[in-house]
Formats: structure tokens, C-alpha cells, sequence
């Protein structure tokens, strides 16, 4: 009997982010294909007698889209419910869609499990809005990639900037959009591995990130915008937790 596959957002890292809907997809699973961006704790969730697959794509990994798609297709035509375990939400930059399109061109049947999405919630966690009334109006979430490539004036006038994917390229994506006319003291708020124990957050400005003189680590998530002003105060930040880049 052919089995299923649920494309499952696991949320921006904290295992207490997961929704209901995911964690009862994970205790239907018998079989699970995780991201590396999973945190340990909700891998824990699923039950022991489903077999875990790491499929992260890493630099030099042996795993491709083409593979893990094969996989799963395999895997359910053999009868599996498969959960395809992604950090996120399925639908934003994790390539649900054309996961979904391969699947249906197979006639497998899928389903869609939304997760918290850290664009929008690893911001919301540390009380940084992406939209405020006379500040913001709008927002624009785009993966590194794309800024690094050129787009970058496509952006430039965005009131609220969200980069996903951008640690490695910082200095070249924040010379890109500077070029493009965005501000050089465009506020920024780096977040690294935000929601979760390691989580560190960098109060800075565009042109610093620009002249290198702001680290960052993977995974990390980019606010550029003055929303980011509302944190400067420390009103929505312990200090602790806080740090303004030299």
C-alpha cells in the first residue's frame, strides 16, 4: 500500500515553538528526513520505532534536493509515512513547493504542515516588530543568495528588510544594498540562533556590517530597518542578551 508524505515546519528552533499539528505528524512517522537546522530537543519528539534520516544539506554533502526527493517518493511508495522535517516553515525558502510538485507528479499523496517561520518569529521572540504604524508599513523577506547575486535594489526602499541565509555574505550583501541606496545607518539587528539557548543579538548599523567590522555565525537571521530603533533603548531587550557591535 503506497504511504504518505507531511512536509513538517519545525519553527525557528525552540522545541516549545512546534505546533500541535507537527508534533502529531511526528507521532505518526515512520520514517523521518530532518534538516541540520532541527534542534536535538524535537527530534527527541518523534517515536522510537521511526527510523531518522539526516538529509541537511551541507557544503560537500552527499545529500542533493534530487536525492532527498527521490527518497522521499521511494520511501512512501513503499508503504512509509514520511515526515520531511524542516527547520522553519516548509513553504519559505524550504522548497515545499517543489517538493509538493513532485510528489503529485507521482501521484503520492502530501500534505503541508505549516511551522513558525524565523523570519517572523525569531524577531517577534526578541519583541522586534517588522511592522509599526508610522514607522513601517510593510516588510520584504529575502535569502542572502538573492542580495548577493545583484537583486539588491529590488529592496532598497523596503521599510523593513528580513535576510534569511546571509552570515557567510554579510560584508558583500550589506556593500550591495548600500550601493542600491539603502541607508548606510540603516539600522540592523543580527540574530543568531535565535529562540534558542545559544541565541545572541547584534544592534548595529548597515554600514558597519558593510566595513566588516560585525561577526556573525550561521544561522542567523537579518532585521534591517528603523524597527530596529525600538530595541536600541533596551525596552525589548535584557541586556544580557544584548549587543551593540564596536
Amino acid at each position: 500500500m503506497t504511504g504518505r508524505v507531511l512536509l513538517v515546519g519545525a519553527g525557528p528552533g525552540a522545541a516549545d515553538l512546534l505546533t500541535i499539528r507537527a508534533r502529531n505528524a511526528l507521532d505518526q512517522a515512520t520514517v523521518v528526513l530532518h534538516d541540520r537546522l532541527v534542534g536535538s530537543e524535537i527530534l527527541d519528539m518523534v517515536p522510537g520505532s521511526a527510523e531518522m534520516i539526516d538529509v541537511g544539506k551541507m557544503p560537500g554533502a552527499d545529500h542533493t534536493q534530487e536525492l532527498i526527493l527521490d527518497l522521499m517518493a521511494t520511501l512512501a511508495v513503499e508503504g512509509h509515512v514520511v515526515v520531511r522535517l524542516k527547520g522553519g516553515d516548509p513553504m519559505v525558502f524550504g522548497r515545499g513547493g517543489e517538493e509538493l510538485t513532485y510528489l503529485a507528479e507521482r501521484g503520492i499523496s502530501a500534505e503541508v504542515v505549516p511551522g513558525i517561520t524565523s523570519a517572523i518569529g525569531v524577531p517577534t521572540c526578541i519583541g522586534l516588530p517588522l511592522t509599526l504604524r508610522h514607522v513601517a508599513s510593510g516588510f520584504a523577506v529575502v535569502p542572502g543568495a538573492t542580495l548577493e547575486l545583484g537583486s539588491a535594489a529590488r529592496y532598497a526602499s523596503v521599510d523593513t528588510l528580513v535576510i534569511l541565509m546571509g552570515a557567510r555574505a554579510r560584508v558583500g550583501i550589506a556593500n550591495h544594498l548600500i550601493a542600491a541606496g539603502r541607508p548606510v545607518e540603516d539600522p540592523v539587528a543580527l540574530i543568531e540562533s535565535g529562540t534558542t539557548a545559544d541565541q545572541k543579538v547584534t544592534l548595529t548599523t548597515l554600514g558597519e556590517v558593510a566595513a566588516g567590522n560585525v561577526d556573525a555565525r550561521a544561522p542567523v537571521v537579518w532585521v534591517c530597518g528603523p524597527v530596529v530603533d525600538t530595541l536600541s533603548g533596551g525596552r525589548s531587550l535584557r541586556p544580557a542578551v544584548a549587543k551593540r557591535a564596536t
